[in-house]
């Protein structure tokens, strides 16, 4: 899964790129954090796990026609993108990248840590071993620059680029 900085980014900019399509901004960050804020990830990513999310089994289960559900569903994409599209392999050393990027992700995107996750979000000093700031910046415009109903519409025709699962090697 991306981070909750990389994810709160990503809504950020989201709302920037598409102010008309999010009313209520605290449901809307309240659904982008959810599915990480529990412990079995796998029931809120829709899949065995949080990098085999089935976006498709979401929106057979919900509508996103309410800013939490979309914040929600923001985030299962974000994850998708991120493991499907995105990682070339995983390794544990992200979480420590997470770390590391976090500070400069925040100040890039004008981040602020709802109180519930605060003391989830760590800080370090040093060099990424798996994640390159500018790919992720680049990763936080990609993916805030879809549209969530045009994503919606083409999961449910079947769209291949957002249905297919990737096996990541782990290293």
């Amino acid at each position: 899964m991306a981070g909750y900085v990389i994810h709160l980014a990503v809504a950020e900019s989201y709302i920037k790129k598409h102010e008309d399509d999010i009313k209520d901004y605290n449901r809307f960050i309240e659904g982008v954090i959810f599915p990480d804020s529990v412990s079995d990830k796998a029931i809120t990513h829709y899949g065995e796990k949080s990098s085999k999310t089935d976006l498709k089994a979401f929106l057979e289960d919900n509508k996103i026609d309410n800013d939490y559900n979309k914040g929600y569903f923001l985030h299962l994409v974000t994850d998708y993108i991120f493991y499907n599209k995105l990682l070339k392999y995983f390794s544990k050393d992200i979480y420590n990248d997470y770390d590391i990027l976090n500070e400069k992700l925040q100040k890039k995107f004008n981040v602020t840590l709802p109180e519930n996750i605060k003391d989830k979000v760590f800080y370090k000093e040093g060099k990424t071993k798996v994640l390159k700031l500018e790919n992720i910046i680049k990763f936080i415009e990609d993916v805030s620059d879809y549209k969530l109903d045009e994503i919606k519409e083409r999961i449910l025709d079947n769209d291949n680029y957002w249905l297919e699962i990737k096996e990541l090697r782990e290293i």
